[in-house]
């Protein structure tokens, strides 16, 4: 699929007791490594309202947990594959826009690409965009491929030849087959949101071969491990990815990180705020969804993580090297050859996570 215009984007869970549903009180699950550490604590300060705050890295772990129809969370963050899931399951309660006064500073061109997945924006507040891309430890990379990068960086994850070269120095993908397929389909030169699942078959043998050489199935750890150095090949998200260059360059540990735009394109996707049909406490949801619109707060959110805020108003405040960096605010030409992930059905989903299932354990 065709990237839709984008001109504003180029640009163990704790018991719960009665106490946690008082008024006051609010249970928030999102994205690891997702927001800024001040935010929470800055909220409780100028509202009162006691925040639970937890953590995911996949957008299967989120789907396990919104599946049991008792989440007991009254925010949480999906993918726009996983928001459309939700809203034709009834998962989530509408948004009252009435109570989000900053509403009205989300970019416009994004919004019209949630609608794909929320007609009507009735249900998800978009939270930060970003896309699935790699990331390289530049010096053991080109020591390892003699000299110099593949003309198709995504050679270094998906051709089994190559991955062999950087199996000494560790190649991390994610561990989501909702992540990791798409670009699998999209590298073989077919549609990326195929709902075939003789396409995702035909991938194997390729895909076997280069699982071999891969040190990592990570969500998140590979942060760590790339800014540490001890893996040189991460196929990632776009903000985390420029977290672990950020936190190399912090620790002066001589490890050299470069974030990737491949110019054959990558899975464009975008985060989203809403509320679990469960939730007890959606007013205290809403005071938080209008709290992260803030400019200031917003900006300082992508500030932490590195990713494009659903806020058009924040990007004023954004530190401007972040705004300039292709690899966090990529142009149209950037996203040209770019694709929007979009929802399977179900019976899709089942599928390729058994194929998935059996590639981890090298079946």
């Amino acid at each position: 699929m065709t990237i839709k215009p984008l001109s504003t984007l180029a640009l163990g869970l704790a018991l719960f007791t009665p106490a946690v549903y008082a008024a006051g009180t609010l249970n928030i699950y999102n994205w690891s490594d997702y927001i800024a550490e001040d935010t929470v604590p800055n909220f409780k300060k100028a509202t009162g309202i006691n925040v639970r705050y937890d953590v995911y890295d996949s957008n299967e772990v989120l789907r396990a947990k919104l599946m049991t129809g008792n989440t007991g969370y009254d925010l949480v963050v999906p993918s726009s594959n996983t928001l459309e899931l939700g809203i034709k399951a009834g998962m989530f309660k509408p948004i009252d826009k009435s109570k989000i006064p900053n509403y009205k500073e989300l970019d416009p061109d994004l919004m019209r690409i949630m609608a794909q997945f929320d007609p009507g924006n009735k249900y998800a507040v978009p939270y930060f965009w970003g896309f699935n891309t790699l990331a390289i430890n530049t010096d053991k990379v080109k020591k390892a491929l003699g000299g110099s990068l593949p003309a198709n960086p995504w050679d270094m994850i998906f051709k089994p030849e190559v991955v062999a070269k950087l199996k000494s120095c560790g190649v991390s993908v994610l561990d989501s087959p909702t992540e990791f397929f798409p670009m699998a389909l999209h590298y073989a030169g077919k549609n990326p949101n195929s709902t075939n699942i003789e396409d995702y078959k035909a991938l194997l043998p390729q895909l076997k071969a280069a699982r071999k050489s891969y040190a990592r199935f990570s969500s998140s750890g590979y942060i760590n491990e790339l800014a540490g150095g001890s893996v040189c090949v991460a196929m990632g998200y776009s903000g985390d990815l420029n977290i672990a260059k950020r936190r190399a360059a912090e620790a002066k540990n001589g490890v050299k990180i470069e974030v990737l735009m491949p110019k054959q394109g990558t899975g464009v996707w975008v985060d989203s705020m809403v509320i679990p049909k469960d939730s007890a406490n959606s007013d205290n949801a809403l005071k938080f969804i209008n709290y992260t619109l803030d400019a200031k707060v917003a900006a300082n959110n992508a500030n932490a993580v590195t990713y494009a805020p659903g806020s058009l108003a924040a990007r004023k405040f954004v530190n401007k090297a972040y705004v300039s960096d292709r690899s966090i605010f990529p142009s149209q030409d950037d996203l040209k050859s770019s694709f929007v992930l979009l929802t399977m059905p179900p019976k899709v989903i089942q599928g390729y996570t058994r194929l998935w299932q059996n590639l981890k354990a090298g079946h």
